[in-house]
């Protein structure tokens, strides 16, 4: 007698995303931001309000915490986060970059990577990505709506970027056009205003102001997930509602 063993199916993973084109800052200008950025990411949940910072090379040397985050450490470490060749001279159009992590574990943990500065001609220059767990209690209380708006709605406030998204991977893997526009639609995605206005999108999807730089819109109240077949036609759907009005054309740099 023979037994079947159940293939075993990966969690659908989730992340956010900032990106925006070459603006030049200098490592004080960045840690501001990056002051602002952590200050609101710690309202959005316990997970996200302890980090520390990755030694470079990885690794390698102490803990260094940012919480709360101090403009003077985080300052020095965007000036040492600077692109350079081995033992070469900084190589300043290319930015500055800090990453950090927390103390979650396995699947249950959260890391961010911050990237400014650059003036790299280049449509998306600079991006902040945060890495968010995917199973466990912290994956339970982040991966909602309401948390992933404000998640969103900080990255637009401190960073002002082009746009910004909380999505699934696993849906932009699967969705042959993410990627061929600059612009990818997730469960939560920000525009920045002077990329035009929203036109009015079907129910469930919710569209927030964010001051007056742009726009949110939340596709559905939900966990969206690629498991469910009218969130990926509800998406598409809105994508082309967006394509249609101009919004998601290839940001130029």
């Amino acid at each position: 007698m023979t037994t079947q063993t159940t293939p075993k199916t990966h969690p659908e993973t989730y992340s956010a995303g900032a990106y925006w084109g070459p603006r030049q800052e200098s490592p004080e200008e960045c840690a501001r931001r990056a002051v602002t950025f952590l200050n609101l990411l710690a309202g959005c949940d316990p997970l996200l309000a302890q980090w520390n910072k990755i030694p470079k090379p990885r690794g390698r040397g102490r803990k260094t915490p940012l919480m709360p985050p101090d403009l003077a450490t985080l300052t020095e470490a965007f000036r040492r986060g600077v692109n350079r060749e081995p033992g070469g001279p900084p190589i300043e159009h290319l930015g500055l970059t800090v990453a950090a992590y927390n103390d979650g574990s396995g699947q249950d943990f959260a890391d961010v990577s911050m990237h400014c500065g650059s003036y790299e001609q280049d449509s998306s220059a600079n991006v902040c990505v945060l890495s968010l767990p995917s199973q466990g209690e912290n994956a339970e209380r982040i991966l909602t709506a309401s948390v992933l708006t404000e998640v969103v709605r900080g990255m637009a406030l401190a960073w002002e970027p082009d746009w910004a998204v909380a999505m699934s991977e696993t849906y932009r893997e699967m969705d042959d056009r993410q990627g061929k526009e600059d612009i990818g639609l997730g469960w939560v995605t920000y525009l920045a205003r002077h990329r035009g206005t929203v036109p009015p999108l079907p129910a469930p999807v919710r569209i927030e102001p964010v001051e007056d730089k742009g726009t949110l819109i939340i596709l559905t109240p939900e966990r969206f997930t690629v498991a469910n077949p009218e969130h990926v036609a509800l998406a598409r759907h809105v994508r082309e509602l967006l394509a249609g009005a101009g919004l998601l054309r290839p940001a130029s740099p």
